[in-house]
């Protein structure tokens, strides 16, 4: 039982040391601009060890004001409009995510041969930002947990135009492509300050499925969607 309970207490005093870590990095963000995250390392680590023609990391960061407001605009549009009102948590969202999940995992149990039922987020992008730069990719309760704690401490120490700045410059916009001036100059062949609102638009609808719609990046739906977002961006306020 003595041997248990020392596990435990180390157990406990290993967690809190992870945690002390976590807030110190996101402290630290407050005024260091992170050079890559967590997501990024492993997803060049997978490109390095998979792909035969490897690609090499492309991200420049920018400061905020050097970031179109097209694009700012329409990634919130896209995905988080009420950004700037939530304290990094959308509770309501993670509950429609996870009904959507469920009708989906019903529908692919009832059907053997369809594609696997797509995955439903609801993150914000605080939740998005704190996994990203944090965490790694797994799916499980835990990480889950872990991730909202971490917003909530972005969003204590960092106010929201710092967090937005730092989420532009680390998404992935395409295998081994990392913050807007890179999107913008792969895309676009110019900065990500002289983004015009249809091309922040559907560099904005490239978010959830990055590496498939840089294969595909004239599909239907991207350019439907890119409309619908553009109709909706004007109204969306920024940090």
């Amino acid at each position: 039982m003595k041997a248990l309970g020392r596990w435990l207490i180390l157990l406990v005093c290993a967690a809190l040391a992870l945690q002390l870590f976590f807030v110190l990095r996101i402290a630290l963000a407050a005024w260091w601009d992170p050079q890559s995250t967590s997501f990024q390392r492993s997803e060049v680590w997978r490109i390095w060890h998979q792909s035969a023609q490897q690609r090499p990391w492309q991200q420049d960061w920018v400061d905020y004001q050097h970031i179109s407001p097209h694009l700012k605009r329409a990634v919130l549009t896209s995905e988080d409009d009420d950004f700037i009102k939530h304290d990094g948590v959308q509770w309501n969202a993670i509950e429609r995510a996870w009904e959507r999940n469920q009708k989906a995992q019903q529908r692919a149990l009832s059907r053997p041969n369809a594609k696997p039922a797509p995955i439903y987020g609801g993150s914000t992008i605080t939740q998005q930002l704190a996994k990203n730069l944090l965490l790694s990719g797994e799916r499980s309760f835990l990480r889950k947990g872990q991730e909202l704690v971490l917003a909530h401490a972005l969003e204590l120490l960092l106010n929201k135009q710092r967090i937005l700045e730092i989420y532009l410059n680390n998404v992935e916009w395409g295998q081994g492509i990392f913050g807007a001036e890179a999107a913008a100059r792969h895309y676009f062949r110019k900065s990500a300050a002289q983004l015009n609102p249809a091309e922040a638009a559907r560099l904005a609808v490239m978010l959830p499925r990055p590496r498939y719609y840089e294969r595909n990046f004239n599909s239907r739906y991207l350019q439907s969607r890119t409309q619908t977002i553009l109709r909706r961006m004007a109204a969306t306020p920024l940090p």
